[in-house]
């Protein structure tokens, strides 16, 4: 057993034909949620339509896919089966955290959000918004080439149109400021929000609570770096349109160079 949430289980397994590393994820019919019609006609699950979309389009900066890749799909008389890949040797933010002693310094974590930031970016170009970007939900694989991050677990995801969100999914710990004022939220300020979130935690091991934070119960470390420090204040403004872009997070001066005695080299 992989995990284990609200919408089913994931296991770990091999592909018979090759011994391919898999994940097995099993959803129970009545757990499928919101169905989704393709260009034919074809009627599948939403998680497998925005999986199907993902495949095809989500590429890092070098050049490969920024979540896991979904295999192969099962309708079962009782419950949905998803086949994706499984990288190896990985294990969830959440866990590489805990073999860390809790948090990790300013060049992992920026590796990290980099990617992460990345692969938002693409989803966001292919209208797909996550919806529960989080520790948990993010994959870390460990190779000789280093840290690679994969964005996992689409059963709460949607296709985003623009319009703003008035229905919560997600993980209500961590939900933005604005739905907890205005019962409405945005894919693109909320996905920063969340960014933010993972950034708060890889480097503070401690969890992250929304409405903590805005008590000032939290607050973001002044041994960061000046530039760290701005990066992580500006995802957790608490209004959506003090938030930088995806686009102008990825251009922050941040993930610029190396971390080196507190101040960056560009």
């Amino acid at each position: 057993l992989l995990g284990k949430g609200g919408y089913g289980s994931v296991f770990a397994g091999y592909r018979k034909v090759d011994k391919l590393p898999v994940a097995i994820k099993h959803i129970p019919n009545e757990k499928v949620g919101r169905k989704h019609k393709d260009e034919n006609g074809q009627e599948m699950a939403l998680e497998v339509a925005i999986m199907l979309k993902i495949k095809n389009i989500t590429t890092s900066s070098s050049g490969q896919l920024a979540t896991v890749s979904l295999l192969d799909w099962y309708e079962l008389e009782e419950e949905l089966l998803l086949v994706m890949e499984r990288p190896m040797p990985s294990e969830d933010l959440n866990v590489f955290l805990d073999e860390h002693e809790g948090c990790l310094n300013e060049e992992e974590a920026k590796i990290i959000l980099k990617q992460l930031v990345e692969a938002t970016i693409q989803l966001q170009d292919a209208n797909i918004f996550h919806r529960d970007i989080k520790v948990e939900n993010v994959l870390i694989e460990r190779s000789s080439e280093g840290l690679r991050a994969y964005l996992i677990d689409f059963g709460l995801s949607c296709f985003d149109h623009g319009r703003k969100f008035t229905i919560f999914q997600g993980t209500r710990a961590l939900e933005s400021p604005e739905y907890r004022t205005q019962k409405k939220y945005s894919a693109g300020p909320t996905t920063v929000w969340q960014l933010g979130v993972i950034l708060f935690e890889i480097l503070h091991d401690r969890n992250f609570e929304t409405n903590s934070f805005l008590k000032k119960k939290l607050k973001i470390s002044r041994k960061l770096s000046k530039n760290c420090q701005d990066i992580l204040t500006r995802c957790l403004k608490k209004h959506p349109e003090d938030r930088p872009t995806l686009e102008e997070l990825l251009r922050h001066s941040w993930f610029c160079g190396v971390v080196d005695g507190g101040e960056e080299r560009c």
